[in-house]
Order: structure tokens, then C-alpha cells, then sequence
């Protein structure tokens, strides 16, 4: 698989095939990472690692043309653009950001947005209208109730599992029936908060590949690669020798190995939700970030992992929470509704792949 070498020992799981569409192993799915070869020997070759929206940024792009150092500040320049979109529109953290300015000049007028912010938001209320709720950018108070970030940093002896009246209030402040976008203007209810967390990492592809797309009409040079942002990943443009983008997918029971990847050619998003990425534990119970809108605890719809491929960063990012929460019929309905793949790993173990994602997943198996 393009110079990787496998340093872990998977065992051989059953396959076999569902009726029609469907691809049905007996294995457990993780996040993605992707690998990638240049295919061309006189290409050039840079890699960056780092950390921004609280997460871990790889990107790796190959050029015929460019020297290693105009691929360096590309890279450079990529990652200041996404640490630039969450500190001036992503975060709610962030006091110099759009959300979070927006939050604090809310009244009874609503307040302006920015065309940017407008058309993400409009954007989420589609998701969250074809989802029945099942995705939501207005959720913000139950995700600032949960703090699953800060929670699983914490010994499980200072965990807290909000209580129902906590979360039943929480719930009173989310949703589609507390905002509204009309005209340029933004209007949320008192108590009801904004939080992009679910679509900022395949947003952030989409600008990506735009900046890339921008870069290669502008200079007539080759240009191609792969930028991961945690658990959601582009690959662009076409390896010269035409060989397809692998994208990885581990097993969330064993955190690092590998049970299968996708085979991609062109570019693509590719985007994983899966309870096993930010948890804590309380009582003997697991609680995992992925919440529930309809009942305000984190989604029990019997899936472990949701993985979409899809053109579109940001649907990528989108769909993987909301088909989630739906489980994985539903999820399904909804992944195709928007001509996207889905491979959703259930908690018995089982895979199930709809007719696109059959189409380039392949299994990882000791005897290949």
C-alpha cells in the first residue's frame, strides 16, 4: 500500500456478502488517516504535523513543479488558514471570532452576519431539516453542559454526568424552533448558543481544496496530495502513475490498527464519527461526545462508527454526525438522499456499506 509498512498483526475476520448493495463484514470500523506515494519519481515531496482546532493537522502534497520549499509555505499557509477561520468565524471560544461576537451582540433584532457565516449556517439548517434534527448547529447549550472536551481530561472520580433537569433545561434552548436566518441576520433565542464543532473540520477541507485549486490554475503547476484535520480527510488532484488514494480506517477496540481502507482516485472527503473518540467514563458507564438531540444524552442508535465519503468537506463532516445519531437504516436514507457513501460498523461488530462505499472499500486481511 504505497510504501507503508504494516507493523501490527490483524486477524482474519469473516467475510461475506449481504443481499444487493450491501457489504457486510464482521469487524469494527475507527477514524481515518490516509496514505498516500507520489507515483512519480522526480516529484517532490513535503509534509507538515501540527496541531489547530483542537485537533491533529497532517498535510502531504507532491509536485512536479514546485520546489520542496514553495510546497512548505503552501503547507505553512494552509495551516495559518485554518487557525485563521477558527479564531476569526469558527470558535465559540474565541472572543475575536464571528460565533462568538455574534452571541454576545445578539437582542431582540437578531444580529448581522457575514455572507461567509450566513451561507455555513444556511447550510447546517438543510442538514438539520433532511436529518429531523438528528444534526443541529444551535446545540450549543447541551454541548457547553456536557464539556466533553474537559471532561475526558479528568480522572473518572471528577467526571460529571449532568442531571435530567439539567439537561431537560439545556434541551429547552436547542434546536431548529430557537433560530432563525433571515435577510442577512441571524436570531437566537436567549440561552440558545451556536456550536460548528460537528462541520469546522470538512469546512475546512472545502477551503482547502479551493486554496489548492487556486494555487494550480494560478500557476500552471502539478499538484496533488492529501490533508487530514483529525477524523476527516481530503485527497486532491490524480497521482501521475494513476494509482488511487488509500484512505485507512482502524478498529476503535484497538486504537492505531488498520482493518481496511478506501480506494479513492480524484479528490474526496472523507469524514468519521464514532463514539470511541471523546469520551468519559462514570460508574462503569461510557459516555461519548456524540449527542443526541432528542434526548440530550450521547446517541444510543447501536452504531460505534459512522464513516461518508462525499465530495463536499463539509457534508462529509455533516452527515458522519447525523447519521450517527439516526442508526444506521436511517443514516443510510439520509447519506443517499445527499448521493454520498456510508460504512456504518453497528455494536455487534458488523459493517454494513452502502452501493458507493462498496464500490472502493476493501477489506485489510493478513493473507493479502
Amino acid at each position: 500500500m504505497d510504501n507503508i509498512s504494516y507493523g501490527f498483526e490483524l486477524a482474519k475476520k469473516n467475510f461475506r456478502r449481504g443481499q444487493g448493495a450491501w457489504l457486510i463484514l464482521t469487524v469494527c470500523l475507527c477514524a481515518a488517516c490516509a496514505f498516500c506515494g507520489c507515483g512519480k519519481e522526480s516529484a517532490v515531496r513535503h509534509s507538515l504535523a501540527d496541531t489547530a482546532m483542537g485537533t491533529l493537522v497532517n498535510l502531504t502534497f507532491y509536485s512536479g513543479d514546485l520546489s520542496e520549499e514553495e510546497l512548505r509555505e503552501l503547507e505553512d499557509s494552509l495551516l495559518e488558514e485554518i487557525r485563521g477561520k477558527e479564531r476569526e468565524l469558527l470558535s465559540w471560544r474565541e472572543e475575536t471570532s464571528e460565533v462568538f461576537r455574534v452571541q454576545q451582540e445578539m437582542g431582540p433584532g437578531g444580529a448581522f452576519v457575514s455572507e461567509e457565516l450566513f451561507e455555513l449556517l444556511r447550510e447546517c439548517r438543510k442538514v438539520e431539516e433532511d436529518s429531523d434534527g438528528a444534526f443541529s448547529p444551535a446545540l450549543g447549550a447541551l454541548t457547553r453542559l456536557w464539556n466533553m472536551d474537559g471532561q475526558a481530561l479528568l480522572p473518572s472520580e471528577e467526571t460529571r454526568v449532568p442531571s435530567e433537569e439539567e439537561i431537560r433545561a439545556a434541551l429547552g434552548h436547542c434546536g431548529p424552533d430557537h433560530m432563525k436566518l433571515t435577510e442577512g441576520r441571524l436570531f437566537l433565542e436567549e440561552g440558545t448558543f451556536l456550536d460548528l464543532g460537528a462541520v469546522g473540520k470538512g469546512y475546512m477541507l472545502d477551503r482547502i481544496r479551493k486554496e489548492l485549486s487556486e494555487k494550480a490554475s494560478a500557476s500552471g503547476k502539478s499538484l496533488w496530495g492529501v490533508a487530514s484535520l483529525g477524523g476527516s480527510v481530503l485527497t486532491y488532484g490524480e497521482k501521475p502513475d494513476g494509482t488511487p488514494w488509500k484512505v485507512a480506517v482502524a478498529d476503535p477496540e484497538e486504537p492505531g490498527e488498520t482493518i481496511g481502507y478506501l480506494e479513492l482516485k480524484g479528490s474526496w472527503c472523507v469524514s468519521t464519527s464514532g463514539d470511541y473518540e471523546r469520551f468519559f467514563e462514570k460508574d462503569g458507564v461510557r459516555y461519548h461526545h456524540i449527542l443526541d438531540p432528542s434526548t440530550g444524552y450521547p446517541a444510543k442508535s447501536g452504531l460505534r462508527s459512522v464513516t461518508i465519503l462525499s465530495e463536499s468537506g463539509f457534508l462529509s463532516d455533516a452527515l458522519s454526525t447525523a447519521c450517527f445519531v439516526l442508526g444506521q437504516e436511517r443514516g443510510t436514507k439520509l447519506a443517499e438522499k445527499y448521493g454520498a457513501g456510508i460504512l456504518t460498523v453497528d455494536e455487534g461488530g458488523e459493517i454494513s456499506c452502502n452501493e458507493k462505499m462498496e464500490g472502493v472499500f476493501r477489506l485489510w486481511r493478513q493473507d493479502e
